[in-house]
């Protein structure tokens, strides 16, 4: 899916033999995925960073230019926030202990990661990216940076409310869910880009969420009022300092149980790329 804010929705088919060393096809870039930290192909192209996936097709055959691949295999790069890719390594490199806040540190020293140089191709990104769940610090023409927590609670909140407003546009019988079972919905949707300690268990505190419910294990069962949910984070207050607390949920209810004629989640993303 795109978690990229205005990114277009147009997806970018890539044949299985393209070659790497094109510049005018941007450049590719091995990184570990920011949920399982197993390695992952991406594509750094004019400034957007863009997750491939490889598809399989069990019929049928694509005809890309004269070629035909008999297979069905194809690649699909989908626009991906750089965030969600640079937020472990960021928390990583602050190296925070208990209470303690963690350190400021230069971009150059957070993206040198072991094993992975290619980290350091999203230098530029991450300096125009990183400011809205970071505390800047410069010094002359130097800037350090430091993850803030509360930071990315609200920018992960923010996302889960951007997701919540598009799905219902990708499947009718989606369209007709209930706004609480949409809301985990969402979060799942996110959750697949963050760790669960601490960034997916702080986010269904923050919403009043059963963490379980959003990973699926359990039926689904919720306790958010959907209207006292938090404020809408709003990246350009954050790049001018504003550090507003976002306010808490207010009072519980118990979710009903959901329809059992729901379709998956990743089902309607599957049919919504198909139709595009």
């Amino acid at each position: 899916m795109a978690l990229k804010d205005g990114a277009n929705e147009k997806r970018v088919l890539i044949a299985p033999e393209i070659s790497t060393s094109g510049d005018h096809l941007g450049k590719f870039l091995s990184l570990r995925h920011p949920k399982s930290g197993n390695p992952t192909c991406y594509l750094l192209s004019n400034g957007l960073l863009q997750e491939l996936q490889w598809l399989k097709q069990s019929y049928g055959s694509w005809f890309l230019g004269e070629y035909v691949c008999e297979d069905g295999r194809l690649y699909t790069a989908t626009p991906v926030d750089p965030v969600f890719i640079l937020l472990p390594i960021f928390d990583a490199a602050r190296l925070k202990k208990q209470d303690d806040l963690g350190k400021f540190r230069q971009l150059e020293e957070i993206l040198y990661v072991d094993s992975y140089p290619e980290y350091r191709s999203l230098l530029s990104i991450a300096d125009r990216s990183m400011e809205v769940v970071c505390d800047v610090k410069e010094s002359g023409s130097i800037k350090f940076f430091r993850l803030n927590d509360a930071k990315v609670l609200r920018w992960l909140c923010y996302k889960v409310q951007r997701v919540r407003q598009i799905l219902p546009s990708l499947d009718k019988n989606y369209a007709a869910r209930k706004e609480k079972d949409s809301l985990v919905d969402a979060v799942s949707v996110v959750g697949e880009y963050i760790k669960e300690e601490p960034w997916l268990h702080l986010l269904c505190d923050e919403l009043k969420l059963d963490l379980q419910a959003v990973n699926g294990s359990v039926d689904n069962s919720t306790t958010l009022i959907t209207e006292n949910s938090p404020a809408l984070f709003k990246p350009e207050e954050e790049k001018n300092g504003n550090d507003k607390k976002t306010p808490k949920t207010g009072r519980q209810t118990k979710k009903p149980k959901m329809e059992t004629d729901s379709r998956n989640i990743r089902d309607m993303f599957t049919r919504a790329s198909r139709r595009k």
